[in-house]
């Protein structure tokens, strides 16, 4: 603080009401306090602060300390100890207490007025400069939240781009560089990671097809429309179409260039090698593989499963259900998906798959559901075991299903279906039994059983059992 160097001289006598009018002035707020700190009058500048206060009233006699929120009663004890006779003590930040119970920020210093101990507090109103640091904290507060979501969608801008399908490329409109390329475009030109931006776009394309794309893209930049054409790539030859559209970006113009192939090229371009490695892989193997869609029609198949179903190519199973060629007719393959859908994963299920012309295959299945496009399909790995079955020498069939595959089929299927079931393997064992305690005698086994020769005989076709010889060739 700087103090009047001659303030007798400048300011001459002023009387008390000039002195008053002179505090006022210079504060929004003045306060005069006793040595015990009790209000003993107070002027108020601002009419606004004087309605806000209220404090004509019920401030006189009152220990200033009462007055102010609890948080600043300290403060105005510090505020009075410091106050001095020839310069004020330092400004401190009071909230005083409104009508209404706010708080109103001020800023006050004090000063001793005599040896009495009387003391002034001049204050100056914070509300305005509270208000403005409010208006700048909310400012910052949006600036926050706008960068925050430009944050936001530049990451989806970023995962989707990396993860479209198609070969996409950023160049820098008048240079032709390459700025930016997804993982499909990295795949498709050798790049990895680590190597850097920049390469002349020109060089993608065989020499003879490099005039066609300067002219793309400059009729592109000079009308602002999409536009594409379709020219030779250096590697390989192959051909590809170029599409390219502009965009502006910080008062400059890039291209967005879309690399598209023929169908036939595209799903072998754009998966990775290990994965058009493992397609490969599946469609050679020996074991037959199939997907279906939820409903269980066929979505694609392997060669071998076109071998096992008799069939001259894919296009004469795609769409038709699976339970076409698979064990019994809409009970096996009903199994076989309720199983996958409730405990997931089937292994090693037996059954008969079956040929268009009537050839029949001994198979063991393993089968597994996925999600695609927000549905099951399912993967039916199918392995023809009929060479490494070796059935006894007087049986030609097998055993309808097992006590277990009865089991599963519980909740599956009507139970009329499963006392069918169960009388077919009761029926064949017993007749089983019979044979191999009569030494395979046929006309003792009917007997044994309370059967006639020829019903014993009938039975022993259903089954597949023995040798016997055609229909009606052999007598009852």
């Amino acid at each position: 603080m700087k103090a009047f160097k001659a303030p007798k001289a400048s300011l001459g006598d002023l009387d008390a009401e000039a002195a008053a009018m002179l505090i006022t002035a210079a504060a929004d707020i003045a306060i005069i306090l006793d040595a015990g700190g009790a209000v003993r009058d107070l002027a108020l500048n601002s009419e606004e602060l004087a309605q806000e206060l209220e404090a004509q009233e019920g401030w006189l006699g009152r220990p200033w300390a009462e007055l102010v929120a609890p948080d600043s009663r300290g403060k105005v004890g510090a505020l009075l100890a410091e106050a001095g006779r020839t310069s004020g003590g330092p400004w401190r930040h009071i909230n005083l207490l409104s009508a209404r119970g706010a708080s109103v920020p001020v800023l006050f210093s004090a000063i001793r007025i005599d040896d009495a101990g009387r003391a002034i507090a001049f204050g100056r109103d914070l509300r305005p400069l509270s208000a403005l640091q409010q208006r700048l904290l909310e400012a910052q507060q949006s600036l926050d939240r706008d960068y925050a979501r430009l944050r936001q969608a530049e990451t989806r801008y970023r995962m989707l781009f990396q993860l479209w399908s198609e070969p996409v490329l950023i160049l820098e409109g008048t240079a032709q560089k390459v700025t930016e390329t997804n993982q499909a475009a990295d795949r498709l030109l050798g790049r990895t990671p680590r190597r850097p931006q920049g390469r002349e776009f020109l060089d993608i394309f065989a020499p003879r097809g490099r005039e066609a794309v300067e002219m793309l893209l400059a009729g592109v930049r000079a009308t602002g429309r999409a536009d594409e054409v379709q020219v030779p790539m250096a590697e390989g030859e192959r051909d590809i179409t170029v599409h390219a559209s502009p965009f502006r970006q910080e008062n400059t113009t890039y291209l967005l260039v879309r690399l598209g192939f023929p169908a036939a090229e595209a799903g072998a371009i754009l998966l990775p090698e290990a994965k058009s490695k493992l397609l490969k892989l599946v469609e050679s193997v020996p074991d037959a593989f199939v997907v279906t869609g939820a409903e269980g029609r066929i979505i694609t198949a392997n060669a071998a499963f076109l071998d096992m179903a008799q069939l001259a190519n894919e296009d004469q199973a795609a769409g038709e259900p699976l339970e076409r060629w698979l064990g019994q007719p809409g009970v096996e393959l009903e199994v076989l998906t309720a199983s996958l859908r409730q405990r997931g994963p089937v292994r090693l299920f037996s059954t008969t798959l079956r040929g268009e012309y009537g050839a029949t295959t001994e198979v063991e299945i393993s089968a597994v559901s996925v999600m695609n496009g927000g549905g099951p399909c399912f993967g039916f790995a199918i392995r023809d075991v009929g060479p490494r079955v070796a059935p006894p020498a007087r049986t030609a069939g097998r055993t309808p299903r097992s006590v277990e595959q009865l089991t599963e089929l519980i909740g599956q299927v009507p139970l009329k279906d499963l006392v069918r079931e169960a009388t077919d393997v009761i029926e064949r064992l017993c007749i089983e039994a019979a044979l191999e305690l009569t030494g395979d005698n046929r006309a003792s086994a009917a007997e044994m059983l309370g059967l006639s020769r020829q019903s014993l005989y009938v039975k022993l076709r259903r089954y597949g059992l023995g040798d016997l010889p055609a229909e009606g060739s052999e007598q009852g």
